[in-house]
């Protein structure tokens, strides 16, 4: 068994370089096939980046297809960032890969890579076939780092790290150390045939998918990847997830805001043919004096420049959290306003009224107790479910004119 496992990546040794390219404009991952984004996680600080360590970072794929490439980032660097090694393999459990799955990457033909300070790179295309709905893991050795690192804070994930370089082994030997972090790595494409796309989710923790349990890939967007994937014939097949845990859309503190952010996370991962936008909770409870007229402006710019770029977007309206510390009637009637906008403002390409699939009959300002996380703010499994089975899949395939959606 884990000999055939072992076959989800390629048993290719060589590598078919693609052209050099950058990280918002990568090429064709193979010939025929157009380059789609099946694992995402937002780029941010997070504290003093250490030299001379691996990572081994598991990601769940959401579309499959051939010729993997995965982006690293130093975005938040103050210094440049020296990875001495890449690997993508297959989990077998916990820090452990699938025997012969571990493929070493290169980059432009180089097995190290230096990115400069606020610089992310794709790696050259891996051969071989990616499973759809599976955990790859991907090693990385931080040859040289210091200063600010860059990478995803609440990963809802277990991942693994180590003193030295351990990047290529299979083992799990050297791993002894647990971390619920993504380090230097925001995303993983595979080429998929034409016509197939991605769907980014531009959120905050409920997006990132807090109270959703760990290990088990059950943030809504995740539920999401599942019903794309079951969909007979669908031509959205990859599933980004853009959020950041805290975030806001106006204002920058735990990330940059949406707005701040939306061409990095969104608009320059590949093949993204629809943003869904589902934020504006920190912004109305953050008790800054936001109204509903500045929330419906940073919408109306996010609307406007994904259009710009050919994505479609669909808006996504607040959820209640009335029992959550910060409620009040004032910001309650600002969510009023904002979800009124979102549903029949026009400006959205479709609407997914996650407030309407949870929210209590009997209190339409709180959240329905059988979906409840325990906050009375983010959802339980259940709740990350029930947004997802509530999504119109067939918004998410919407075409617009202007730059092509593999932009």
């Amino acid at each position: 068994m884990a000999r055939r496992m072992a076959c989800v990546l390629a048993p290719a040794l060589a590598l078919s370089l693609y052209a050099s390219g950058n990280a918002t404009s990568p090429a064709a991952a193979a010939a025929g096939q157009r380059p789609v984004v099946t694992w995402a996680a937002s780029a941010d600080r997070l504290g003093e980046a250490v030299s001379d360590r691996s990572y081994r970072l598991v990601v769940h794929t959401s579309g499959g297809g051939r010729g993997l490439r995965i982006r690293v980032s130093n975005a938040f660097g103050d210094r440049p960032l020296t990875l001495g090694a890449a690997y993508a393999g297959v989990q077998s459990n916990g820090a452990l890969l699938v025997p012969g799955s571990n493929r070493k990457l290169a980059f432009s033909g180089s097995r190290s890579v230096t990115l400069a300070a606020g610089e992310s790179r794709y790696s050259d295309p891996l051969p071989g076939s990616v499973k759809a709905q599976s955990n790859l893991v991907i090693s990385l050795y931080a040859q040289i780092a210091g200063g600010q690192a860059t990478g995803h804070g609440m990963a809802l994930q277990t991942s693994y790290t180590a003193s030295g370089d351990h990047a290529a082994e299979e083992t799990d030997d050297a791993y002894t150390e647990r971390i619920a972090s993504w380090l230097y790595l925001d995303a993983v494409t595979v080429g998929a045939a034409p016509g197939t796309g991605a769907v980014a989710t531009l959120g905050d923790s409920i997006t990132d998918g807090w109270q959703s349990t760990t290990d088990k890939n059950r943030r809504w967007p995740d539920y999401l990847a599942g019903r794309l994937h079951a969909a007979p014939g669908g031509s959205i097949q990859g599933v980004a997830n853009e959020g950041i845990s805290g975030n806001k859309v106006l204002m920058d503190g735990a990330g940059q805001s949406a707005v701040g952010r939306l061409q990095r996370d969104v608009l320059s991962q590949a093949g993204v043919r629809t943003v869904l936008l589902f934020e504006g909770i920190n912004d109305i409870k953050a008790h800054d004096g936001v109204t509903a007229a500045g929330l419906i402006a940073g919408y109306r710019e996010i609307i406007g420049r994904a259009h710009a770029a050919g994505k479609c977007v669909v808006g996504a309206t607040v959820l209640p959290y009335k029992g959550w510390s910060e409620w009040t009637p004032a910001e309650e009637a600002v969510r009023r306003d904002v979800n009124a906008f979102v549903r029949t403002g026009g400006e959205f390409d479709a609407v997914a009224d996650f407030d309407r699939v949870l929210r209590s009959p009997y209190d339409s300002e709180r959240m329905l107790p059988t979906f409840d996380g325990g906050d009375h703010l983010h959802p339980n499994d259940k709740g990350m479910q029930a947004m997802a089975d509530s999504v119109d899949l067939s918004a998410l395939a919407c075409e617009r004119g202007g730059t092509p959606p593999y932009s």
